[in-house]
């Protein structure tokens, strides 16, 4: 537009000359004028209301992540992206299973990925490379049935926690090379961003991300 301000001048000599010819001419110029301006009115509008729009979606409902690291492997490679879904958990609670972005207990400004193991108010035991589920439902304890783990993956480490009805007790798929709950503890739900919804890139691999099913 700032060239078209430049050339003003010329054009309103053509337009004083050539009204002594045609005197509609002016006027058709001027509606001409008159029509772009206001389509590119139209135009900053609907990209000012895009951007508002996929800035609200992104703030509010979905982001995305790449994954750095191989805690997470062989079901997240690094590099992968990742669209994290931020609206769900505003409705419900997370589930068991449910791969959640949360901030980082000892450093609130990194991210990490991992699967949820263990829900508030349940008691969690690792204990001969085997999650032991303590809850209402099964007092006496239930394995945990860890089908989506690479055969040569286990849970090592010998410990027993109780969560408050605030917690989360998270664990990284590549059990043999993850820092989780197993070192910093239990999570606080306020720590939670969202869950894993959507795997975008690569290509080879794009997929919307389902929780398994532990038949608890």
């Amino acid at each position: 537009m700032s060239e078209d301000i430049k050339n003003d001048d010329s054009k309103i000599e053509d337009a004083v000359v050539d009204d002594q010819k045609d005197t509609n001419l002016p006027v058709r110029r001027g509606r001409f004028f008159e029509s772009a301006g206001l389509f590119f009115l139209e135009l900053i509008k609907v990209a000012l209301l895009a951007g508002l729009t996929i800035g609200l979606v992104r703030y509010f409902l979905f982001k995305p992540f790449s994954v750095v690291g191989q805690s997470m492997e062989s079901n997240f490679f690094e590099k992968e992206y990742l669209i994290i879904d931020e609206l769900t958990y505003r409705f419900r609670t997370p589930e068991r299973g449910e791969v959640v972005v949360f901030r980082s207990p000892t450093t609130p400004s990194d991210f990490y990925l991992k699967r949820i193991i263990g829900l508030p108010g349940e008691r969690i035991k690792i204990e001969n490379q085997k999650v032991v589920v303590y809850n209402n439902e099964y007092p006496q304890g239930k394995v945990l049935e860890e089908y989506y783990l690479d055969v040569d993956q286990t849970t090592s480490d010998s410990r027993a926690v109780t969560l408050t009805e605030d917690q989360y007790f998270v664990l990284g798929d590549n059990r043999l090379a993850s820092y989780d709950s197993r070192r910093f503890g239990p999570i606080e739900k306020s720590a939670i961003v969202g869950r894993a919804f959507f795997r975008g890139y690569p290509l080879s691999r794009v997929t919307k991300l389902e929780a398994p099913n532990y038949n608890f």
